[in-house]
């Protein structure tokens, strides 16, 4: 009667896991996205969908530390992104900045600041497109090498091995394809709409969404280019370390 009960509860185990492992066919569009409930609580990620999990993908750290990882998506520079970078030096909190081709070429010394700072420089593709759409492990290699080529020969440094799909467009296949080649696919949770140049969003609303979402092991994606991040940076990082926060760096979080 034991051995019954085992196998049945195994059975059912099993069950779950391969209708959660099937819920997505290996080309299908996945938009990453959390469902946050505020109050420094963490948020829901991938409608508690397993997937990222089962590939090492990083997206939140340990729910029992209170750290925050500053991720930022930066297809350009300007005065803004200088500033970020002059307050994370004041503060010597540590970055990582998934960048493409256009930085590399319009603002090579902006990049190499961000390698000489100590923040990690990585990967964001080539074209910025829908990497979901790509099904073929070899087109996908040249996404990835192709911006990395370019940063080693303008900087003289390496990329490191962390890719960004950009939007938060993905599929398995671009899991399964980041697994092979070496990559660990990185999300977040937490983002809010801060990338619209002129259509920023309120300072003191920015300021209290953050405060009110921000949680232990918090993966923060900001855009470095956007004027009001630039302003509440120096505060957030004051504010968060006032109340107990530390900030880490991806490697910490690898699986």
């Amino acid at each position: 009667m034991k051995f019954l009960k085992s196998l049945a509860v195994f059975s059912i185990l099993f069950c779950i896991f391969t209708a959660n492992a099937a819920a997505y066919e290996k080309n299908e569009k996945i938009s990453w996205h959390f469902k946050s409930k505020g109050n420094n609580t963490r948020p829901e990620i991938l409608s508690g969908s397993d997937l990222p999990n089962r590939y090492g993908a990083i997206y939140m750290g340990d729910e029992t530390d209170k750290r925050v990882y500053l991720t930022f998506d930066a297809g350009y520079s300007n005065e803004s992104l200088e500033k970020i970078l002059d307050t994370l030096k004041n503060h010597k909190v540590q970055g990582a900045f998934f960048i493409l081709p256009g930085i590399i070429k319009n603002s090579p010394e902006t990049v190499k600041r961000m390698a000489n700072e100590g923040h990690l420089v990585c990967n964001h593709s080539t074209t910025h497109g829908d990497m979901s759409k790509i099904t073929d492990i070899q087109r996908f290699k040249e996404e990835l090498t192709g911006v990395e080529e370019l940063y080693q020969s303008v900087t003289g440094f390496e990329m490191e091995k962390f890719f960004r799909p950009p939007e938060g467009s993905f599929s398995v296949n671009t899991l399964e394809f980041c697994k092979e080649l070496g990559y660990t696919p990185v999300f977040w949770s937490f983002a809010y709409v801060d990338w619209e140049d002129n259509n920023q969003p309120n300072l003191e609303k920015a300021k209290a969404n953050i405060f009110n979402r921000v949680h232990n092991g918090c993966v923060m994606l900001l855009h470095p280019t956007s004027k009001v991040n630039a302003e509440i940076l120096d505060e957030v990082i004051t504010k968060l370390k006032d109340d107990g926060y530390t900030f880490g760096s991806l490697y910490d979080l690898v699986k």
